[in-house]
């Protein structure tokens, strides 16, 4: 590299690096300690678990999107910040 300090460039690109690595590593949450199930924001056919009314008792089977009695499982803190999402019960993250 006539013309340049190799240290440097060196130096820059390495600096370069860590900043884009650390902007990933702070972007992404840490893993949930707890789950909110958050009615009202499933789309049809893809609900977690029994309706809250009873009326089936399995996933997948909502019929209508964004049923105030489907729900799919978000982390806690997160159902409120969804347009139209009800959070109806929080419960812990299972341990691995």
């Amino acid at each position: 590299m006539k013309g340049f300090d190799k240290k440097l460039v060196l130096s820059t690109l390495s600096a370069a690096v860590v900043a884009a690595g650390s902007q990933v590593a702070f972007a992404v949450p840490d893993q949930p300690t707890e789950w909110e199930k958050c009615a009202g924001i499933a789309k049809a056919g893809k609900n977690d678990c029994g309706a809250l009314d009873g009326k089936h008792q399995c996933a997948t089977m909502a019929k209508q999107t964004n049923s105030d009695q489907e729900w799919v499982y978000v982390p806690k803190g997160t159902c409120e910040k969804i347009t139209g999402g009800t959070v109806a019960k929080v419960v812990p993250a299972k341990k691995s």
